[in-house]
């Protein structure tokens, strides 16, 4: 069986809007960069990168379902809004999705790591599937 492509809607954007809910279910939508997976020649899963202790990091932590759209670098929604799952992830999955952003993004995400790199501050890798 052939995957889909649950994230046909993302191709030839630079930016997702994520929307991550309080405990209190109140949604907080944030632009952020994002790299689909097309290893099984569609996009099945995407990738975003945030500062650990971010409020988005906090809030998937809590709660993995997000609402995800298309949207310009300052948040203006220019699709669509997706049902999906998030959640944190380590290890060779995140090195993995950290390599798609870089090669996404490059040279800026490359120039952005470079500073971070004297920041104390730790980044965590989110995946992104659809809905279930």
């Amino acid at each position: 069986m052939e995957p889909t492509n649950a994230f046909a809607a993302f191709d030839g954007y630079k930016n997702l809007s994520l929307e991550s809910f309080r405990k209190n279910s109140v949604g907080v939508r944030t632009p952020v960069w994002f790299a689909a997976d097309l290893s099984t020649g569609v996009a099945t899963k995407l990738y975003v990168y945030t500062i650990a202790d971010s409020g988005k990091a906090k809030r998937v932590r809590n709660n993995g379902r997000v609402r995800i759209a298309p949207c310009d670098r300052k948040g203006k929604i220019l699709g669509e809004w997706i049902e999906a799952k998030a959640e944190m992830i380590s290890g060779a999955e995140a090195d993995h999705g950290m390599a798609l952003l870089n090669k996404k993004y490059l040279p800026l995400k490359q120039v952005l790591d470079f500073f971070a790199r004297f920041s104390a501050r730790q980044r965590v890798v989110i995946r992104i599937l659809p809905a279930q």
